[in-house]
């Protein structure tokens, strides 16, 4: 398997591997698996509670809003730990100290703003 396109037929060949133990692996749980379907088993089943009355119901925004903020915010500190490690490195330190507090004031003023807005108070 030398030359450019050898990488790419090794990969193909996993891939294919892969694949095939898997459907085999479904095919065998499919021919082994007892079915015996009753009409409780074909209910809908959510929580352990019985399905009673309508399926919508209306949820609060704040849930949304508070949802997003986490994953702004977690993943805005997922940067901080890169840059840890770059900091250290020599002929970094200054610019990448200037670009952190920079990163840190848009992410302070995200929080500001949700505060201002009273979006982090829960009622």
């Amino acid at each position: 398997m030398d030359g450019y396109f050898g990488s790419y037929l090794l990969v193909a060949a996993l891939f294919a591997i892969g694949v095939a133990i898997v459907a085999g692996a479904l095919l065998v749980n499919r021919l082994l698996r007892p079915t015996r379907p009753t009409p409780e088993k074909l209910t809908s089943y959510e929580c352990g509670v019985d399905p009673v009355g309508d399926g919508w119901a209306q949820s609060q925004v704040r849930y949304y809003v508070f949802t997003y903020l986490y994953v702004i915010f977690a993943v805005d500190a997922v940067f901080l730990f890169p840059w840890a490690t770059v900091f250290d490195a020599p002929g970094f330190g200054l610019t990448t100290l200037v670009e952190m507090f920079v990163f840190l004031g848009v992410i302070a003023l995200g929080i500001l703003y949700a505060w201002r807005k009273r979006v982090l108070s829960w009622t």
